[in-house]
C-alpha cells in the first residue's frame, strides 16, 4: 500500500510528462490533443496544490 509521500511522487512525475506532451503538441499545432492535456494538466495541478506541492519551479507550462 503506497505513503501518502509515494502517491505525491507518482502525482509529481506524471506532471512531469504531462507538460512535456503539452509542450510537444503545442509544438506540433495539435490543438485537439493540447486541450486534452489540458484538461489532464489542470486537474493534476489541483491535486497537486491541495497536496501542497509547490509547483513554482516544476510547472513549465504557467497557464
Amino acid at each position: 500500500m503506497p505513503n501518502g509521500l509515494d502517491v505525491v511522487k507518482a502525482a509529481i512525475e506524471d506532471f512531469t510528462k504531462l507538460q512535456e506532451y503539452m509542450m510537444l503538441a503545442k509544438k506540433e499545432n495539435a490543438t485537439e490533443t493540447y486541450a486534452k492535456l489540458k484538461d489532464e494538466y489542470l486537474s493534476l495541478k489541483a491535486i497537486l496544490n491541495v497536496a501542497g506541492v509547490n509547483l513554482t519551479d516544476i510547472d513549465k507550462i504557467k497557464e
